[in-house]
């Protein structure tokens, strides 16, 4: 089979003599319980391998990267103090993905780092091949570590004959081989409970919060821009010790919404709107507008997932947006990087601590409190 000209191989080989350049003699993996090394001379139980606190010198543990946001897997990698795995992503000329491992994974607790971001479809699909590969490859665990997760607002049958999207792909990343998910500000809490595996939901407030605070805006009001939003708008003007504002949306069609009017006094404020997920900016664009017509003196917006799709970025430069905060759960394109109004916050340090407490069996919830 001839591979297209299409490649992305995700990482250069590692220097000789490093800790993995020989692949666990020739792809040897380590002796399973129970083998002739689990007794000491004495005929006493050897006891167990303890996972390291320094992932640098844990054989047990690696972190993988798909194409679709590699320079935050480095950066989550050089928080732990690892590097990426060293792995092989090729495209067919038709597009078919082909994946390779590179290391040996026999008996490794591996985490896969990969948003299913635009193209949705080809990183998803480039998601499962890695969980595929990995499972065959005897890891030990895998971890989806989907810090945008794709279909999330197909949660429901908000109309007749629909799929609930969202409930496929949390199936079809269980039956590829994932054992457990990591995910950042899910669309819905309830996504969850699709899955049968467990799954650690993270959220970017801490990394957002701490920003907000720093710039000390005056007169603040949060604002949900619909009612969906309430209680993730809600839990964050708790932190930032502000009051609460919605904004009654009635959506009409897809990416298509009208703001109908503001609910809390937002006259001679400095308003901050609250989202998950900036699409084509239209409900932003309108809050926008209904909090300007309500008085509003200021507005700015944060979000975690910046998709950014159509005429987002037009729509932006355009509004009476001061400025609009965005994790790095999506890698910004060309023209949204461009744009002053536009801040991106990266929040690999979060996923970097959450990762180090799923692989040493400790709470993740301690990173919230």
């Amino acid at each position: 089979m001839e591979v297209g000209t299409t490649t992305a191989t995700l990482e250069e080989r590692q220097q000789p003599g490093s800790e993995d350049s020989n692949k666990d003699n020739a792809g040897r993996g380590p002796t399973p319980p129970g083998g002739p090394d689990s007794k000491s001379q004495s005929g006493k139980p050897a006891p167990e391998r303890k996972r390291s606190r320094n992932l640098s010198e844990d054989r047990r543990f690696k972190l993988f990267s798909g194409t679709a946001n590699r320079p935050l897997a480095e950066e989550i990698a050089r928080h732990i103090g690892v590097k990426v795995g060293e792995a092989k992503l090729q495209r067919f000329a038709d597009g078919e993905v082909y994946f390779q491992l590179l290391d040996n994974v026999r008996g490794v607790d591996v985490f896969v780092v990969q948003p299913t971001c635009y193209p949705v479809d080809q990183h998803l699909m480039e998601l499962l091949v890695m969980i595929d590969a990995l499972k065959r490859a005897s890891a030990a665990r895998i971890t989806a570590v989907v810090p945008y997760y794709g279909y999330a607002r197909q949660d429901r049958k908000d109309r007749p004959r629909v799929a609930i999207s969202a409930k496929l792909i949390a199936d079809l990343l269980t039956t590829a081989g994932a054992n457990r998910a990591l995910f950042v500000d899910l669309h819905a809490a309830q996504i969850q409970g699709f899955f049968n595996i467990p799954v650690d939901h993270m959220f970017s407030s801490p990394v957002l919060v701490s920003y907000f605070r720093e710039l000390n805006l005056p007169n603040l009001i949060v604002v949900s821009p619909d009612a969906g939003g309430v209680e993730r708008a809600r839990h964050f003007a708790q932190k930032m010790g502000a009051p609460l504002a919605i904004v009654d949306k009635r959506r009409t069609d897809i990416n298509v919404a009208e703001v109908m009017h503001v609910v809390g006094d937002v006259k001679g404020k400095t308003c901050l709107i609250i989202d998950d997920i900036i699409d084509t900016a239209g409900t932003l664009v309108k809050t926008v507008d209904a909090l300007c017509a309500n008085g509003a003196a200021s507005v700015h917006a944060c979000a975690s997932h910046a998709v950014l799709s159509g005429p987002a970025i037009e729509r932006i430069a355009a509004s009476r947006l001061e400025q609009v905060v965005v994790t790095d759960t999506i890698p910004l394109r060309e023209s949204a990087q461009k744009l002053s109004k536009i801040k991106v916050l990266s929040i690999a340090g979060l996923l970097g601590a959450a990762i180090e407490n799923i692989h040493l069996e400790t709470s993740v919830s301690t990173l919230f409190s």
